[in-house]
């Protein structure tokens, strides 16, 4: 009983840190709290007598946890998607606004997003080493590698992330400016603004000619938001928090002369797709 109560006492103390590794490899308080709860659980049940480390042991036993997490949703997201559905409210996901700016705030803008883009171990190294600063070795021994393979996977994910970073530069091109009115437009059903934005002779599925497109995009993009695609401008439709569509733009002039739409989620898979903000815009 003594033994519980010390143990119990002294994952109380590292609690926050281990809420905030799984926050960040997960993106979700409400996940992350799921987490540090059957970390306990089995922390409680395992005992300490073996252990030299109780930091970096707990932390490797909530690592375990969201890796298996991690895996298990990337194993759901790979699942066949059938037809575009019926266009619902707009969801974005299980992290709250507030979840969001915690997390951007503490390893870069958009960095959520692209993080779902990385393989499960690929996160984890990543978070790990370069938000944590735990060692290769330790990694390692969570996703069973050894650490030079667990360097090359954060080394991969770094990349992945600087290019997002890059990314964010071209977030502010006049391409990016264009594809935001036209959201915002479309949104609210403003006729004129949508007209405004499109080439007279505009072309969007089977739709062809400005008053044509404007008429079948106002007041129809409620679900969608502004994104980089391949580094681009351009819209994701979202359902459930997963991407279901992208909207490309091609823009000449200051003009929208074409929307394409792909739905094909094999495709969207293999896309590097972040998802922007407006309040991130300086």
């Amino acid at each position: 009983m003594v033994e519980q109560e010390w143990l119990s006492e002294r994952f109380a103390e590292h609690r926050g840190r281990l809420h905030a590794v799984a926050y960040r490899m997960l993106g979700s308080r409400g996940e992350a709290e799921d987490a540090v709860q059957e970390a306990w659980l089995r922390v409680s049940r395992a005992g300490t007598g073996q252990v030299e480390n109780l930091a970096g042991w707990l932390t490797t036993i909530t690592a375990r946890i969201c890796l298996n997490m991690l895996e298990a949703r990337r194993a759901r997201r790979e699942e066949a998607a059938g037809a575009l559905p019926p266009e619902p409210a707009p969801e974005i996901g299980s992290a709250g606004p507030e979840d969001e700016a915690l997390l951007a705030d503490s390893v870069g803008v958009a960095l959520m997003v692209v993080l779902d883009t990385l393989t499960p171990a690929e996160r984890l190294a990543f978070v790990l080493h370069d938000v944590f600063a735990v060692s290769f070795g330790e990694i390692g021994t969570v996703i069973d590698r050894s650490p030079a393979a667990a360097r090359q996977l954060a080394s991969r994910a770094r990349r992945r992330v600087r290019g997002a970073a890059e990314a964010s530069e071209a977030a502010r091109s006049a391409e990016r400016d264009i594809v935001e009115a036209f959201l915002a437009a479309s949104r609210s059903g403003d006729f004129a603004a949508l007209l405004e934005l499109l080439d007279p002779d505009a072309v969007a599925l089977e739709v062809r000619g400005a008053p044509a497109v404007a008429s079948f995009f106002a007041g129809r993009a409620q679900a969608a938001r502004l994104a980089l695609v391949d580094g681009v401008p351009a819209a994701v439709w979202l359902h459930r928090g997963q991407p279901r569509a992208v909207f490309t733009f091609t823009i000449s002039d200051g003009k929208i002369t074409h929307i394409a739409i792909d739905t094909d989620q094999g495709r969207l898979q293999r896309r590097e797709l972040v998802l922007l903000h407006n309040q991130e815009r300086r």
